[in-house]
């Protein structure tokens, strides 16, 4: 007489997943007390010069040339008046910055607009459009961002000389920045699209959608994070540029904010204690900006992702 067995076929265990690897090492290591503690650190180091550059801004003239900013403690003095003269100042030796804050916008912004309109257009065809020869155009512009700046700044001038006084002056500027700005704007959007749900795009053209539609009504709503970080790097470049400024301007009436504010300390340098307020003037449009665009782009984060 035989008998069956009732007990089960023994089940191979799942294979867990390995706990102990460099990946999980390393996110530990990062997310301790300690490596909290040593992030405050270097977050406060950072910050001491940025912050002896503002005590020092508003000290007086003979404080400032004569004792180190950390003695305000010790002796404090504010005043006003360094501000007052890089920003307000009649005389040909004060900063004047008032009009030159102006020039400094009406650089910045159309440039900003221009290059980041143009790479995202150029990174969506790039990414979605079949066309002969789309490889070879996106390995052209990547390998543009190897050539130096300085390499092409004569030759670009020599070629906008008919056209520098388009655009009351500043088109120049605003070709040289938005030609500049392209080749790592395309490569950085490029990147991004490339990775979007085929899907999408497949559906969208069920429906009816052409290229133009499906890039506006699809595409940059899902490249928000992309398009606020390319405008952030863009317009603090834009924004902080001296080389470009000096090479494609000429005359207060189109030249920069940090233009006048490498003329600030005078001739022999003995003018420095105007730098410490007018680095700060020229701050303020690149920190409202930034912080301005970090909550789209972290709503972007948040929003654009493709759910299935």
């Amino acid at each position: 007489m035989s008998t069956v067995s009732t007990d089960a076929p023994a089940v191979a265990p799942l294979p867990q997943p390995a706990t102990d690897s460099m990946a999980g090492r390393v996110r530990r290591k990062l997310t301790s007390r300690t490596a909290s503690v040593v992030s405050i650190i270097i977050a406060i180091v950072w910050t001491i010069p940025t912050f002896g550059l503002f005590v020092s801004s508003l000290r007086p003239e003979n404080d400032i040339k004569t004792t180190g900013w950390w003695q305000f403690f010790s002796h404090p003095s504010l005043t006003l008046d360094n501000y007052n003269e890089v920003v307000f100042g009649t005389s040909a030796s004060s900063g004047q910055l008032a009009s030159y804050f102006i020039n400094s916008l009406a650089i910045t912004v159309p440039a900003v607009v221009f290059s980041v309109s143009l790479a995202a257009m150029a990174a969506y065809a790039l990414s979605w459009l079949n066309f002969r020869g789309r490889d070879w155009i996106f390995i052209a512009v990547f390998t543009l961002q190897i050539v130096p700046l300085q390499m092409a700044l004569i030759p670009l001038l020599q070629i906008l000389g008919d056209f520098t006084e388009w655009g009351g002056g500043f088109f120049a500027v605003w070709f040289a920045h938005t030609c500049f700005g392209l080749p790592l704007g395309v490569f950085l959007l490029h990147n991004f699209m490339s990775e979007l749900p085929k899907d999408l795009f497949e559906a969208a053209k069920v429906d009816g959608a052409g290229p133009a539609m499906t890039f506006r009504r699809i595409v940059l709503p899902l490249i928000t994070p992309a398009l606020a970080s390319l405008t952030i790097f863009q317009f603090l470049w834009i924004w902080n540029d001296l080389l470009v400024a000096l090479v494609f301007t000429s005359g207060p009436e189109t030249r920069p904010l940090t233009v006048r504010l490498a003329e600030l300390a005078g001739t022999r340098g003995n003018d420095w204690q105007r730098l410490t307020s007018g680095a700060f003037v020229s701050m303020i449009i690149p920190l409202i900006v930034f912080l301005s665009l970090q909550r789209y782009f972290v709503r972007g984060l948040l929003a654009g992702g493709v759910k299935g």
